[in-house]
């Protein structure tokens, strides 16, 4: 199956392979990440972010595991809803992790929340080893989208879950038209302005647009042996969050 999304990389100019290139771009992005995130999304990822609380929360996860952990926003929330478990964060990028572990720490946590750098391509993990796997806003930035989902599944237990939260290009024709304007004019523009890696924020929309979405990434679900792959989508479909369980 083509993925046009693993084709779209942050710096076109670069003999970088994408996972090296999303590696320094959000190491030159971390000490912004937060902010800009809040601000182009209006605050609603934290409402989205919750949603997936809950569908982890379901399950009751004695160890979970927080693919593209970023700065620690998921891993945090998790923990502070599900008090028992114990949640591992991986990402690529050191810099992100910097600003999570201060993050944890902060929020009296580091006791129950680890965050290491790993590949998501190569999860340093055994077999079967989590109750739930958890990414947000991560999987457009894999370098092979099909190898992630498959080592996400097998590092997951037989009947525990995958949740995945992304951002997705709303189906309605009414909605999009504004959509289309927001990400390619004004969130580049705040991109600019507030961080320092212009091309973050023009590659943020183009992976977007790129990414397998709906139906077309509830069949890579399945590839990847996972079983009753279903979508939510959020605020207009502006979001999506996409579930299934391990067979």
């Amino acid at each position: 199956m083509e993925i046009k999304a693993e084709k779209v990389i942050p710096y076109a100019d670069s003999r970088q392979a994408k996972a090296e290139q999303v590696e320094e771009m959000f190491d030159n992005i971390a000490h912004s990440y937060d902010l800009l995130n809040r601000a182009m999304t209006l605050g609603i990822d934290r409402s989205w972010r919750r949603k997936v609380v809950a569908q982890v929360a379901e399950c009751s996860p004695a160890r979970i595991l927080d693919v593209a952990t970023g700065t620690g926003d998921l891993a945090i929330q998790l923990a502070r809803a599900i008090p028992g478990a114990e949640i591992t964060g991986v990402d690529l990028s050191e810099g992100m992790l910097d600003v999570g572990r201060k993050k944890v720490e902060d929020a009296g946590l580091a006791a129950r929340i680890t965050l290491e750098k790993a590949d998501c391509l190569s999860l340093p993990f055994p077999d079967n080893n989590f109750d739930a796997i958890t990414v947000a806003f991560g999987v457009r930035n894999f370098e092979h989208l099909e190898q992630g989902y498959a080592e996400m599944a097998r590092v997951l237990r037989p009947g525990g879950r995958l949740v995945v939260l992304e951002l997705s290009v709303p189906p309605s024709p009414v909605v999009r038209p504004f959509y289309n304007i927001y990400t390619r004019a004004v969130i580049p523009l705040m991109g600019r302005i507030v961080s320092a890696d212009n091309s973050a924020y023009t590659y943020l929309p183009r992976s977007i647009a790129a990414m397998p979405q709906g139906d077309a990434m509830l069949r890579l679900m399945e590839n990847a042996s996972l079983s009753a792959p279903r979508l939510h989508r959020l605020t207009l479909g502006v979001a999506t969050i996409y579930t299934a369980e391990k067979r």
